[in-house]
């Protein structure tokens, strides 16, 4: 999130957008990064068991991704246009669930929303907090079609480092001593 960790807001589901996934985009993506025949041959696909051609889940995942990142983004400058100053997002150490529920075929309408489930400071990263997020992909009927438990990191606005990491930190830059510390 682009704001700070202590302003994020738990259980307020975040729209990111729709997207509408369409043959020539599916057989695309499929034949690049997921050529099993269902993503890419929609002859083949008619007689699986699928009963016809199937975007892969890492596209429904992929095209999700770029939603959030975009909202991500659009936040920022909105914070900027409010006269604030932005938070910093940090990298995610992991899924935790991912789960394709439900087929995406060519035509499909797809909307992703955001919540943040909870959160907690950061007990390895000094400054940063962990947001857990779910993220939720339905289709044009309501189909639930992907959902995924997500961490990611937030830094928080008003941390000041303790004084005994402020002097472990400056300790291990000094030479001979440093060594000490880094075993």
């Amino acid at each position: 999130m682009t704001r700070w960790f202590e302003e994020i807001v738990t259980n307020e589901p975040i729209a990111l957008g729709s997207h509408t996934f369409t043959e020539q985009e599916i057989i695309r993506f499929g034949k690049r990064y997921d050529p099993q025949y269902f993503h890419i041959d929609p002859e083949a696909a008619r007689h699986s068991h699928f009963g016809g051609l199937i975007a892969s889940g890492w596209h429904t995942v992929s095209v999700g991704h770029r939603k959030m990142v975009d909202r991500l983004e659009a936040e920022e400058e909105t914070v900027r246009a409010e006269g604030g100053t932005p938070g910093v997002s940090g990298p995610s150490p992991g899924v935790n669930r991912m789960d394709f529920k439900a087929p995406v075929r060519p035509g499909d309408t797809v909307s992703y929303t955001l919540t943040v489930t909870g959160k907690r400071a950061s007990n390895s990263l000094p400054g940063w907090g962990l947001l857990f997020n779910l993220i939720e992909a339905h289709n044009q009927h309501g189909e639930l079609v992907y959902s995924a438990d997500l961490v990611g990191f937030s830094k928080l606005r008003d941390y000041r480092m303790p004084l005994r990491l402020r002097l472990a930190m400056a300790l291990r830059n000094i030479p001979g001593i440093g060594k000490v510390f880094r075993r």
